[in-house]
């Protein structure tokens, strides 16, 4: 048997302590040494693209948000590709369009729609390639295992008024230890409620508070705007009733905005602001008739503003009034948004069932061609809402294809009971802003749309002759979208 003096035992163990801390130190030293950017991804619930300082309103108060496209840019034409709230965090967090994805419609409580089993998410991917991640606020997501997060800080729940998801500064507070860690790079999912309609609905003819109460929330100074100071956009009626529940709205809105810059100042205390990605977007439109829910643009046509990470190219502060400050007028989508993530955080492994792109070189100024048209994709939000709707929106066209244009158009419960809808139904008005409401609650199959002449999509053009080329060329164009992205409804096209 070979034996060991005692002062080769020590010098063995000496020896295994000296590699244990030199393993040790290198695993620190390799911690510290990726630089790869943080990534903070917030995510609005229902904020429409007129309801921002930095896009030219000058009523509301979002003063935060604003800064914040000062450091980075605004995009003139960024799309959801579905209006509604699962489907869309689906399309957000998969870079998959809903109708591959599987997430039809809402996915709590009866609804209970969730994506395939085998969807790669963004967490995930982050999470296997060296990323913390967490979420906070509001998920409306399933299932659990393909939407995963390392950490969940504070859950919330679809409609809940408890939840934190309503109290944003309290949520930017939830985040702190989380952002505080100096350890890998990290990803936040930071989505509030806010500016969601409030749950349960306000009785008419009260205006929906949109979250709003009266004993406000912690560290929140409320914004509270007179009805007759907000700006109506030319897609709802001018009337009392309208104005009444926009003024809720901005307040909502507002209490956002000083979430968004808390967890900022939370971020520049840390000394993380710089090598940070900001993303500031919403899931869809404004929770009003002929916005949510829908396909026209004040449903899809969204806000987003990204600040990259200071090391990246021009990411200088702007000195200039925010109108004058950088702004990208290519078009993408919320399906690019993963792979454009993906990116910055320098992931090779992307996988190819991501049918959106990265936009990292349009942030870098590099001009990019291709960025010319967007598509969209809304089957239902509520379960009993199945309505089909398939889009393709070019910088002058926009052609929808109703599916389902045989039934009438469904109302979303808070959108039904609405008061500015409510009130145009008691008082039998037969106009809703620059439309009829018989061709609202009834559509053709085809509507075209020059949107150049006509953004606010008030004539239909799909059924005149001079305009039958176009019509032709953008079915086309959809057609091959629907056969690329596996859509169930390309089917359809077989019975024309």
């Amino acid at each position: 048997m070979v034996k060991f003096s005692k002062s080769f035992a020590l010098g063995m163990v000496t020896l295994a302590l000296f590699s244990f801390c030199v393993g040790a130190n290198s695993l620190e030293d390799n911690r510290h040494t990726d630089n790869r950017p943080n990534i903070v991804m917030i995510v609005a619930d229902d904020h429409g693209l007129d309801a921002i300082g930095a896009y030219g309103n000058k009523v509301i108060k979002t003063p935060n948000i604003d800064a914040l496209a000062r450091d980075g840019a605004r995009f003139e034409n960024a799309f959801a590709t579905v209006s509604s709230c699962s489907p869309s965090r689906s399309v957000i967090l998969t870079g998959q369009h809903n109708h591959t994805n599987g997430m039809y419609g809402l996915q709590h409580k009866q609804h209970h729609f969730s994506s395939f089993d085998d969807v790669q998410s963004l967490p995930v991917i982050l999470s296997e390639n060296g990323y913390r991640t967490a979420r906070i606020g509001k998920y409306h997501l399933g299932p659990n295992r393909v939407f995963s997060f390392d950490q969940v800080l504070s859950k919330g729940a679809a409609n809940d008024m408890t939840s934190i998801a309503r109290s944003p500064v309290e949520m930017a507070e939830k985040s702190k230890e989380f952002i505080e860690q100096d350890r890998e790079p990290f990803f936040l999912y930071f989505a509030s409620d806010d500016p969601h309609r409030g749950y349960p609905f306000e009785t008419y003819p009260e205006p929906n508070r949109f979250g709003n109460r009266d004993q406000g929330y912690p560290g929140i100074n409320e914004v509270v705007y007179p009805s007759d100071t907000v700006l109506v956009p030319p897609y709802l009626p001018d009337t009392p009733a309208a104005r009444k529940e926009i003024a809720q709205y901005y307040q909502s809105i507002s209490r956002l905005d000083q979430g968004v810059g808390k967890l900022i100042e939370i971020l520049k205390a840390q000394g993380k602001y710089d090598n940070t990605l900001i993303l500031y977007l919403s899931d869809n439109g404004i929770a009003f008739p002929g916005a949510k829910t829908n396909l026209y643009d004040a449903g899809i046509h969204l806000p987003l503003i990204v600040k990259a990470p200071a090391k990246q190219k021009n990411t200088a502060t702007c000195k200039k009034t925010i109108q004058q400050c950088t702004v990208h007028t290519q078009m993408v989508s919320w399906v690019d948004l993963t792979p454009t993530i993906l990116d910055y955080a320098d992931v090779s492994s992307v996988p190819n069932t991501m049918q959106g792109k990265s936009f990292k070189a349009v942030l870098e100024n590099e001009h990019p061609a291709g960025w010319d048209r967007v598509f969209a994709s809304h089957t239902m939000h509520e379960v009993m809402m199945y309505y089909p709707m398939r889009m393709v929106r070019t910088e002058q066209y926009k052609l929808i294809w109703n599916i389902a244009h045989e039934l009438s158009y469904p109302f979303a419960a808070d959108l039904q009971q609405s008061l500015i809808w409510q009130d145009v139904r008691r008082r039998g008005i037969t106009q809703y802003a620059g439309r009829q409401i018989k061709d609202f609650l009834h559509r053709p199959e085809f509507e075209l749309f020059d949107i150049q002449h006509d953004p606010e999509e008030q004539n239909n053009l799909a059924y005149l002759a001079e305009f039958s080329d176009v019509r032709a060329k953008l079915i086309q164009q959809l057609k091959v979208f629907q056969q690329s992205t596996q859509d169930p409804w390309f089917s359809k096209w077989q019975y024309q």
